[in-house]
């Protein structure tokens, strides 16, 4: 609740202030110097304790509520006071490990029972995953695995997601591959920690809210070239062909293919082949077995029990080291600047993929991730596991989903996954010469296939010409070019696009809009209008320019923050000019979000060109066609058509009953 007019700021009210300050409706216009943009509702007798709560998670850093969010509260039709929150934590306290969090908050014995399995389970799957990637990337296998225990490790004790797993991944093969072809391995160990050092200044920077602003049709594009590039790697040892030369570039490589196809390999092909059916049948058959695993232990077990003529990892490689050692890389500072791209490009690629793998665990377990601990945490580990023979890690998306399904909930799992890869690679490290390389060519075609994202890279091509125009560069850049290239020319392409629709909406916004507004003026912004009419258990949220990809994550935010309140729901559109492809997806997630929470969701004073865009990318029919009104007024009526009794009567987080009212303006 607001403190009285004169009262000094005291525990319990919106947020503490530095020093004490007197709060009054005459120093409320005066901007002090730890005034937090945020978001505001209306209740009838002004309480603001869910938003106190939001506001006092420790989980989430003030500042990543960005300046374009405008806090209002209303006390009652007519007037308004300005709510001052806290200055934003410590660079110490913002950085501080979840892991240490959670301990600090009590860790409950049932949650480390749940945490020892789930950290056992990812332990496995992270076995074959390791050697494929690290044979993948030219380097041995030992050197995936090594990277998996130790940046394991790391990254879930100075993490700043619960349930994060670290490790090699499949967007850095492409990478490492042409590093070590170039600079050798001691050219790949100084590339990975100059990275790590890039990360822990992104994540000291408080750069982890900026990383997020990378347009989505960018982050497909280059996922999907990466897929296609691990693919066509894999097609000499899943074939068996005998080749002179394999040419790094994508379409030379695809012409020596043709080239050799005579000499394929029956025995070859058909391992792959087996390899391929396990994954896909032991999915169906044993859902909470790893299919990698599978295919890699009977598939093993038949060449060696057979003698099948097939390449190994021994005949290639030569028997595997079974310990650690810590060794230090011989820097010539002549040629320090050659590191500088790749190292870069290695720590702007683990920077999207740590905090992407971050936000979708935060969409399964409800959490909300510390994106400049991750960063430095990110940081930490690519320092470090060189030391050991390491290649560069992220977060994993694959092995963090099965962290969380498996029932982890606390970086605990993630500590006991690096110590049961550990333990599997101890005992059973001896053994790994004799995988076959064509089954490891088999796991890398089905991992490319799950990083493809060939469905939104399919549903992007039906969005506007920028949008695709977007996804078509920095995808074929990806793949014929360079995915540093790609991803600086796709982010700067979306950004000149962007401009231009920009540019373009100068008469959009001269003309009428879509409905009639009644708006009053506050502290030199649009207010928000007098809702005390609106029928009871209803909220309404309304968005006010640009649903873009610098805007979409705060949005997601404000709404999720939110989202538990009354059951109706409006959402007013009537000054959003257009729709991203980023918005879109971000909008999508909010608004599943609401629907999960059994709410009613309609969309009031969306534009025709906003509307198409909801058509194409499955919203509309999320929603429902008849929950999508041109005015305000009509969605009122859909409301009022809804008994009294059954808008007020579902069970919320919040006892009010009363309508909220929230503006969210960039």
């Amino acid at each position: 609740m607001n403190p009285p007019a004169g009262r000094e700021w005291k525990k319990g009210d919106l947020a503490k202030p530095p020093a004490p300050v007197v709060y009054s409706p005459e120093s409320a216009g005066k901007p002090p110097p730890w005034r937090l943009p945020c978001i505001a509702a209306k209740s009838a007798n002004g309480e603001q304790d869910r938003h106190n709560e939001m506001l006092d998670k420790s989980d989430t850093p003030l500042q990543d509520l960005t300046s374009s969010v405008r806090l209002y509260v209303r006390e009652n039709a007519g007037s308004g006071d300005t709510v001052v929150a806290g200055p934003k934590p410590s660079l110490l306290r913002e950085l501080t490990p979840k892991l240490f969090r959670v301990l600090g908050g009590g860790y409950l014995k049932n949650q480390f029972a749940k945490d020892l399995m789930a950290g056992v389970i990812v332990g496995i799957v992270a076995l074959p995953l390791a050697i494929a990637f690290a044979v993948a990337s030219g380097v041995t296998p030992d050197k995936g695995l090594v990277t998996a225990i130790v940046a394991g490790f790391l990254i879930s004790f100075f993490g700043g997601s619960r349930v994060q797993i670290g490790g090699p991944t499949g967007a850095f093969i492409v990478i490492v591959y042409g590093i070590v072809a170039k600079y050798g391995l001691g050219g790949l160990m100084v590339s990975t920690m100059l990275a790590g050092a890039f990360l822990v200044a992104f994540g000291l920077l408080r750069l982890g809210s900026v990383i997020k602003f990378i347009p989505h049709p960018v982050i497909v594009g280059f996922t999907s070239g990466i897929a296609l590039t691990i693919f066509s790697t894999q097609i000499k040892d899943a074939l068996g062909l005998v080749m002179e030369e394999n040419p790094e570039r994508f379409i030379p490589k695809w012409q020596a293919y043709f080239a050799a196809l005579g000499t394929v390999d029956g025995w070859t092909v058909a391992v792959t082949a087996a390899t391929l059916a396990l994954i896909l049948a032991g999915r169906r058959l044993f859902p909470k077995v790893p299919g990698s695993l599978v295919a890699i232990i009977l598939t093993t077990a038949a060449v060696a029990l057979f003698g099948i003529p097939v390449d190994t990892i021994g005949a290639r490689f030569g028997d595997l080291p079974t310990s650690f050692s810590l060794s230090f890389p011989d820097i010539a500072l002549s040629d320090f600047a050659d590191y500088l791209q790749p190292a870069f490009t290695i720590a702007l690629l683990c920077a999207i993929e740590s905090l992407l793998s971050a936000v979708v665990a935060d969409g399964m377990i409800g959490d909300e991730h510390q994106s400049n601990t991750e960063l430095v945490a990110q940081g930490i580990a690519n320092i470090v596991t060189p030391l050991f023979g390491g290649i560069p890690a992220t977060g994993a998306i694959a092995r963090t989903v099965t962290n969380v399904k498996n029932g982890g909930r606390t970086p605990v799992a993630g500590l006991v996954h690096a110590a049961a890869l550990l333990g599997i690679t101890l005992v059973l490290g001896r053994y790994a010469k004799l995988i076959p390389m064509s089954c490891l060519a088999g796991i890398l075609i089905v991992v490319a296939y799950n990083m493809s994202e060939w469905r939104s890279f399919a549903a992007m091509l039906r969005m506007s010409a920028h949008e695709v125009a977007v996804l078509l560069a920095t995808f074929l850049l990806t793949v014929i070019v360079d995915l540093t290239v790609a991803i600086e020319i796709g982010v700067v392409l979306a950004a000149f696009l962007f401009i231009q629709r920009m540019a373009q909406l100068g008469t959009v916004f001269s003309a009428s809009m879509p409905e009639g507004s009644q708006t009053r003026i506050h502290g030199g912004d649009r207010g928000l209008e007098n809702y005390d009419r609106l029928p009871a258990g209803v909220d309404v949220f309304e968005i006010s320019g640009p649903f873009f990809f610098a805007a979409a994550r705060q949005y997601q935010q404000v709404l999720q923050a939110l989202g538990a309140g009354n059951r109706v729901v409006i959402i007013r559109m009537r000054h959003v000019p257009f729709i991203d492809a980023t918005g879109l997806r971000i909008f999508r997630g909010a608004i599943e979000f609401m629907l999960g929470q059994g709410r009613m969701v309609l969309l009031a004073g969306v534009r025709d060109g906003v509307r198409r865009d909801l058509n194409r990318s499955g919203i509309t029919e999320l929603v429902g066609g008849d929950h999508i009104f041109r005015g305000f007024e009509d969605a009122l009526a859909r409301v009022a058509a809804i008994p009294e009794e059954e808008r007020t009567s579902r069970r919320s987080l919040r006892k009010s009953k009363n309508a909220e009212t929230v503006r969210i303006q960039p």
